[in-house]
């Protein structure tokens, strides 16, 4: 079973697998025809495609951050169309080393409690890199039977973080690049800056040569922030709409460290609210 991260090599020796599916994940938040353009164009075989904006989120509250969850239901009913039941290894990808396709690795293996789900280490880029193939063809309809209570504990809302922050109970930990965590710059949110008190672990450092580190080297990167929040189960991963700040999650996990959890809206929902305080660093 594959719980974390999958090597190209590992996945490739289980492609043909019965109870193996594959998931493109691959997206842009500044092009929304990216996504399914890229999959149709090549894909690793049997891969099935979910849309960040369609699938794995929703957008009925304006109040909430750029990618809330779905509801439980709709998206019980989006995993069965991918052919995922309870005894499936689900293996998801994307082209920007795990930043995207982690938010699907969430819902299943944090959200719904699916143990075997694994994201591809480096991506659709490192599987090529390997000369692995690629295809256009699109397999048909096959529904899964996957059951699941959702985990509500699994994340963070915001009006518990904003009590958590008051009480120091939690230390919230952001992805993104450290000129937006700065407030330098901002590209997609209306406001820059940071939640007060969140402490910045781009999530860039986690890579080496477009791979996720060794665990060793993970647990040193990340071992001072678990220690200060009063350990992993203390700490709140956040960035830009709770996508890319799974990549941190599962880069503490691989260093030892489990039990953190997810701000679903993150930055984008914390504006929403023009009461709630703003940090800027200089």
């Amino acid at each position: 079973m594959y719980r974390l991260t999958i090597s190209a090599s590992d996945l490739h020796d289980l492609i043909g697998s019965d109870h193996l599916v594959i998931v493109d994940c691959r997206t842009s938040l500044t092009d929304a025809h990216y996504g399914k353009l890229s999959y149709a164009e090549g894909h690793l075989p049997g891969a099935r495609f979910a849309d960040l904006e369609k699938d794995l989120s929703q957008h009925t509250d304006a109040a909430l951050g750029r990618h809330p969850l779905p509801e439980s239901e709709s998206f019980l009913m989006f995993v069965r169309s991918l052919g995922i039941s309870n005894d499936s290894q689900v293996v998801v990808y994307d082209d920007v080393s795990g930043a995207i396709a982690g938010r699907l690795w969430w819902m299943l293996s944090r959200w719904m409690n699916h143990e075997a789900v694994a994201v591809l280490d480096g991506g659709f880029a490192h599987w090529q890199d390997k000369g692995y193939p690629i295809t256009r063809r699109v397999r048909g309809p096959k529904l899964g039977t996957f059951q699941a209570e959702a985990n509500d504990g699994a994340w963070v809302q915001t009006h518990e973080l904003v009590e958590m922050l008051a009480n120091n109970a939690v230390t919230v930990v952001d992805a993104r690049s450290p000129e937006r965590f700065a407030g330098k710059e901002e590209p997609i949110d209306p406001v820059a800056g940071h939640i007060p008190e969140a402490v910045n672990a781009f999530l860039g450092e986690n890579l080496e040569n477009g791979v996720y580190a060794s665990d060793k080297a993970l647990k040193n990167r990340f071992s001072s922030i678990v220690s200060d929040a009063g350990g992993a189960d203390q700490v709140v991963h956040s960035c830009g709409s709770g996508v890319s700040a799974v990549h941190n999650m599962i880069a503490m996990e691989k260093a030892g460290f489990g039990g953190s959890r997810l701000y679903v809206g993150s930055w984008s929902e914390w504006i929403r609210d023009r009461e709630r305080p703003i940090a800027t660093s200089t």
